[in-house]
């Protein structure tokens, strides 16, 4: 590129230009003889200039478009072009192959000697893009997401353990394991997994290849080693790290462990399974680094949270926050506790496992292997002179029914249960065993909660319902022509071009009247289930997940997953709502 080769005097052009004055740009020559740092950061740093100005100038001068990288659409072949050791020194990303020639984005344009390597590395004449330094980094985090690296080690261990110089207990087990490859793997994978902001890994052997899973915002993303051979070592060393029994491998097995990656503390919990071509290992990960949100961060709507505050500020009764697993009811209820804290209330809680840390509360681990099952530790609780009680999950019917008589005898009690809602959790509550006449007196409320993933605001784009959605939006709204502000996500690099970025929690509360009461001890479900849909502030979680999606939180088709029905689509205008037995329709 021609333009490239000519020396660019940047500052004059500038100045020649009337973009910044001749004092401005003495100012930064000056700064830049003393600190060596680049002139076109030090104007913008000064004000002398925004970042957009300089770019969009540099853009013009040499005749070569501005990228806005936030976005792009991004083409993983295209990426690959450009190794990721290459694209961090540089400064640069793989754009466009043009076919004669490659678009490549630098942050900076001017560096003439990243240009001739970059031509050179790729074996072939590039175009030039000019784009925002901060994108291009947070670009580069994207892209590569480490896989080039978590493949390259991946290849050296498996090649360590071709050569038979390693046993794969001595390779896990090993005095010095500094730099033992599995080690450098593992170290990769948390790494990768903690900056896509995955809540799991999971690390799955199969016939001829190891596929190795994250889940980010409730969908896994699966990228396959070929190294079969591997995954004995990682399994081994994972055991080591959670103290399980590394040569038990027909039995699965539960632990954890606590890890830092860069200013992050992660708790991990390991769970093994054996499988047909080895074990699975599944790691949930816990972020501790920002401790227990506040109630107001979890997603509330107002309406909720003030009435969810009521309840847990009574002196007694039970609160039951339901949902399926990975839904935040733990997180639900931590931030309920933390505004409880107080140095006047006791507060014991009841765990397997402790997932979070608060000062001034008993916390206590669960080990059913010793004999400390929940019902003995709520039992013992109970003569702890507690105020508040925290049990981690109802788990049976001994459970249930000492902490409903906990509820009734001046405690207030806070649990979780899975259930698909806030109504079925008292027939579920029934099924084990609680005596209709005790939930009557004890149940002040239940919240019913799931998460659904947030559109990202970067690519999202209007986008009005129709076929299948439209139908579904007619048939439970009652409306029409559905009133909201219906959006979805492009997909940019951003949110790894799936539409959505974080997840927002949807709830469901349902408060315990005196009524409802009466038609509970009377053991009439159906006439409590009546008055529970009528009750007056209670609106099923899939009508808040269309809340939320009619005002671009999220998009229709996560409201459809929270009702979590199954669509037949007929034609553009009608659906068939699948049999819930699965019978065929």
């Amino acid at each position: 590129m021609s333009a490239v080769r000519k020396k660019l005097r940047l500052g004059d052009l500038l100045v020649e230009n009337r973009i910044i004055s001749q004092v401005q740009l003495d100012a930064t020559l000056e700064e830049q003889r003393k600190s060596g740092r680049k002139l076109g950061k030090i104007m913008v740093d000064h004000g002398y200039l925004t970042e957009d100005a300089l770019l969009i100038f540099l853009s013009r001068q040499l005749g070569v478009p501005f990228v806005e990288l936030a976005h792009y659409q991004f083409e993983p072949d295209v990426i690959a072009v450009l190794p990721e050791i290459y694209a961090r020194r540089f400064r640069a990303v793989a754009l466009k192959d043009k076919g004669d020639s490659l678009l490549v984005g630098m942050s900076d344009p001017t560096n003439i000697f990243a240009y001739d390597e970059l031509s050179r590395i790729i074996g072939r004449p590039i175009d030039m893009a000019v784009v925002r330094e901060q994108e291009l980094l947070d670009t580069i985090e994207r892209v590569y997401k480490q896989t080039d690296r978590i493949s390259g080690i991946a290849e050296q261990l498996s090649d360590e353990l071709k050569e038979g110089d390693f046993d794969v207990a001595q390779l896990a087990a090993g005095a010095d394991l500094s730099e033992a490859p599995v080690v450098k793997l593992l170290h990769t994978l948390f790494q990768a997994a903690v900056g896509a902001r995955a809540s799991d890994i999971h690390i799955e052997p199969d016939e001829s290849v190891l596929r190795i899973r994250q889940r980010v915002d409730g969908v896994l993303q699966e990228q396959i080693l070929n190294e079969r051979r591997i995954a004995p070592a990682l399994v081994q060393r994972l055991k080591l790290m959670a103290q399980l029994d590394i040569s038990e491998k027909r039995l699965p097995q539960d632990g954890r462990f606590s890890i830092r990656v860069g200013e992050r503390v992660i708790d991990v919990r390991v769970s093994t399974m054996p499988l047909q071509h080895g074990e699975s290992v599944v790691m949930r990960l816990l972020d501790h680094t920002e401790g227990v949100k506040d109630l107001g961060a979890l997603g509330m709507p107002p309406a909720i949270l003030r009435r969810f505050l009521s309840v847990i500020h009574r002196p007694h009764g039970m609160v039951v926050v339901t949902g399926p697993t990975g839904s935040g009811k733990t997180s639900t209820l931590y931030s309920g506790l933390k505004v409880l804290n107080e140095a006047k209330s006791k507060i014991v809680t009841v765990e397997d496992p402790v997932e979070y840390r608060l000062p001034r509360v008993n916390q206590v681990q669960v080990n059913p292997q010793i004999g400390l099952t929940f019902a003995r530790v709520l039992r013992t609780t109970l003569r702890q002179d507690p105020d508040i009680i925290l049990v981690g999950e109802m788990r049976d019917q001994e459970t249930v029914e000492i902490g409903l008589r906990a509820a009734i005898t001046g405690h207030l009690v806070l649990t979780t249960l899975h259930t698909n809602d806030a109504i079925s959790t008292i027939s579920r509550l029934l099924d084990m065993g609680a005596p209709s006449y005790l939930l009557a007196s004890a149940l002040h409320a239940v919240i019913a909660q799931r998460l659904v993933r947030r559109l990202c605001v970067e690519c999202a784009v209007d986008d009005p319902p129709s076929g299948a959605a439209l139908g579904w939006l007619r048939l439970k709204t009652g409306e029409a022509t559905p009133r909201g502000q219906w959006q979805r996500g492009e997909g940019c690099h951003a949110c790894n071009n799936t539409g959505y970025k974080g997840r927002i929690g949807v709830y469901e509360l349902l408060s315990v009247t005196a009524t409802m009461s009466t038609a509970l001890a009377a053991g009439d479900f159906v006439q409590f289930a009546e008055l529970a849909r009528t009750s007056p502030g209670f609106r099923p979680l899939e009508m808040a997940a269309i809340d939320y999606a009619a005002i671009g939180i999220t998009t229709i088709e996560e409201a459809m997953r929270v009702a979590a029905e199954s669509i037949l689509h007929v034609d553009d205008d009608e659906l068939v709502p699948l049999p819930s037995d699965g019978s065929a329709v």
